[in-house]
């Protein structure tokens, strides 16, 4: 039955991306992941991990124009078929960002305990989505 659930959420992963075929990358807003963000960049980007503490990232071609953020986590229930709110970090970023990163610090772990699919999103003051991206949580 788990493989069934794999495969269902591989085809509504593909289906996504499918339906949505005007996403133009460098024209908007683009959120991903990396193991870490230092002073060489991105180091590991991917969107299938191992459990525990990631950087998203999200990079755009213009300013994002933004000041409170939020990066919000839900989480694939395989009982019911349906993302459900798992946890959500607060942020202040300057409005002429157009290449933000967001990591483990005193106020927020962007840890993810638990395997599983994953959809996370960077929501406005006004919690409306800014970008999303889906990714893949695996055991160690």
């Amino acid at each position: 039955m788990n493989k069934l659930h794999l495969l269902f959420a591989f085809f509504l992963f593909t289906a996504f991306f499918m339906m949505n075929s005007s996403v133009l990358a460098q024209a908007e807003p683009v959120l991903y992941f990396c193991e870490s963000y230092g002073r060489n960049g991105e180091v590991g980007v991917s969107d299938r991990f191992t459990t525990g503490y990631l950087t998203v990232m999200v990079k755009c071609d213009y300013a994002l124009d933004l000041e409170d953020v939020s990066v919000q986590f839900d989480k694939y229930n395989d009982r019911n078929g349906k993302f459900e709110y798992y946890k959500n970090f607060s942020y202040v970023v300057e409005p002429d960002m157009n290449y933000v990163f967001f990591a483990k610090n005193d106020e927020s772990d962007l840890k993810f305990e638990e395997p599983g699919f994953y959809r996370v999103f960077l929501l406005d003051d006004a919690d409306r989505t800014v970008a999303s991206a889906l990714i893949e949580i695996i055991h160690k």
